[in-house]
């Protein structure tokens, strides 16, 4: 079995679910790396305690899904031409920008969490196709499992690094930002004229996404506030999904190719 994935791509870009963060002289809302070692403590707790929970929810609304949902026709419909993969990838980053708008409420706390769901939701939809053809290579779950366990692997280790060193990577921003921009004008020029960029793009995205991590961990310890827990976890997710995107799509067209 012998099939193409290079064209199957997305790009999470730092616009869309990230934004400078405003700094505070409340006492009681201050950034964390000015926070009282309590204050601090809790806020990364929550934080990542809020990131498991996301992943945990996206495995459960995946699961039924491929469940009930009839995949071919899912396919069909999000990429039967050209151009409708396009259309999905514009409407993810609307959703994304919004669910980030949300999340980031300084008023409302139940607008934050439906911010992070909107997002989970948004992400759900958008892995479907790529997990419905991952079942279809290996009906076993061999291949999304070690692509999750991969993924868990790179994630645990920038953030090792990052609260090892304690470093601050906000200096990345900018080339995460053109980054981003790079990858999805790849992925449109590739969808466009019908060409394939084959593992390189799939290595440039595992790439950017690690970057993300490093950036969006030292967020953590550097400049989101202690009240910020929910913006946080939605930014570290949006990376952590990104970069689980490209590593099975790589390992997808390693196995595929080889069957």
């Amino acid at each position: 079995m012998s099939q193409n994935y290079n064209n199957f791509n997305y790009n999470n870009n730092d616009n869309s679910v990230r934004q400078k963060q405003n700094f505070t002289n409340d006492i009681n809302d201050m950034s964390a790396a000015f926070a009282d070692a309590d204050a601090r403590m809790g806020f990364i707790t929550k934080t990542y305690l809020y990131v498991i929970g996301s992943i945990f929810a996206l495995i459960g609304i995946e699961f039924v899904l491929l469940s009930s949902v009839d995949g071919t026709a899912l396919v069909s419909l999000m990429m039967g031409s050209r151009f409708s993969w396009i259309v999905v990838l514009l409407l993810f980053m609307g959703v994304s920008t919004l669910a980030n708008v949300w999340a980031n409420s300084s008023t409302s706390p139940l607008i934050q969490h439906l911010g992070l769901g909107l997002y989970i939701v948004a992400q759900s939809i958008i892995l479907l196709p790529l997990l419905w053809l991952a079942q279809r290579v290996d009906a076993s779950g061999g291949l999304i499992t070690s692509a999750a366990i991969a993924t868990g692997g790179l994630f645990s280790l920038m953030t090792v690094a990052v609260f090892l060193t304690r470093a601050d990577f906000s200096f990345l921003r900018t080339a995460l930002f053109f980054g981003g921009f790079a990858l999805l004008g790849a992925i449109a020029f590739s969808m466009l004229f019908g060409m394939s960029l084959g593992p390189i793009l799939m290595y440039f995205g595992i790439a950017l996404a690690c970057g993300y991590i490093l950036y969006d961990t030292s967020n953590v310890l550097h400049h989101y506030r202690t009240s910020q827990h929910v913006a946080a976890a939605l930014a570290l997710f949006a990376s952590v999904v990104f970069l689980f995107w490209y590593v099975l799509q790589l390992f997808l067209t390693i196995f595929g190719n080889n069957d």
